[in-house]
């Protein structure tokens, strides 16, 4: 199996895949249902994740009913539990809101909480797009699921327009990822949130690229998968933080139980870049 979905990977471009996963999806979801491994973002249980990886392939990584992987479950789980994003109501009462949770609407907003998600993944498109609450857009250059075609360092939008940009495993493939994190600070409301996961090696201090390696093959094996342009770091929050974003690096499996850690199939120890802006 791991071939095969190694081959598929590599060979299908991504915009081909997306829409062929409507098909796939259900009948993965059926034949490996079980109660071993269970997806948070809707609740079902499997008896096995699916494989995943460009290069090396991780075992029990890809659910089969909403295609979320490790970081997607991961976020999933943060926003739920320690964020309004998910509040239905869009009156001024929050007051059953925990004052724990980080409140991403004004006390006294009855406007939709304007979100911006880059790259929309499959296992919260739909999802997100049926809340109430949300004022729901997504943009990318490539992506059949997304509203706004653009390019990250070139956004057609309004300075601190957004409440929530959701921007996730997109930097580590822009070669001027400093021009893109600076038109997401733009585009981010002073007071927002901003959240970007990227792959990371948090055993190197700095960040690695080199343009001079083409090879596909080599690309992978160095960055992870071959359009990726370089290797994040530790220093990747700190750069964040050069633009003006204020960081906080959550490790949010450390606040989990091992056993659900497990059942969650979650990556232990990855890091949540949650970032506002002043």
């Amino acid at each position: 199996m791991k071939s095969i979905f190694k081959l598929i990977l590599n060979t299908i471009p991504r915009p081909i895949l997306i829409r062929l996963s409507y098909v796939v999806r259900p009948i993965l979801a059926f034949v490996l249902r079980g109660n071993r491994f269970t997806d948070p973002i809707d609740g079902k249980s499997f008896r096995m994740f699916l494989p995943y990886g460009y290069g090396t392939q991780r075992n029990n990584v890809l659910s089969p009913s909403t295609l979320s992987l490790e970081r997607h479950r991961l976020l999933w789980l943060y926003l739920k539990n320690e964020t309004d994003f998910f509040q239905s109501e869009l009156d001024s009462d929050s007051s059953h809101v925990s004052n724990l949770k980080i409140r991403l609407r004004d006390a006294e907003a009855s406007s939709a909480l304007k979100v911006l998600h880059f790259a929309p993944e499959q296992a919260f498109y739909k999802l997100f797009r049926n809340q109430k609450n949300l004022d729901y857009t997504t943009t990318d250059l490539l992506s059949p699921l997304a509203d706004v075609k653009a390019d990250i360092c070139n956004l057609p939008f309004e300075d601190n327009a957004y409440d929530v940009i959701l921007c996730n495993h997109v930097l580590e493939h822009i070669p001027d990822d400093t021009k893109a994190m600076q038109e997401l600070f733009r585009v981010l409301k002073p007071g927002g949130l901003g959240i970007f996961q990227i792959p990371q090696d948090l055993s190197r201090a700095t960040t690695f690229s080199d343009d001079t390696i083409t090879d596909q093959k080599e690309r992978a094996k160095i960055f992870g998968q071959y359009d990726h342009v370089r290797v994040y770091g530790r220093d990747y929050f700190d750069k964040l933080r050069s633009i003006g974003f204020t960081v906080d690096q959550v490790d949010y499996t450390a606040s989990l139980s091992a056993d659900l850690v497990e059942k969650y199939c979650l990556a232990k120890g990855e890091i949540i870049p949650v970032c506002s802006k002043k």
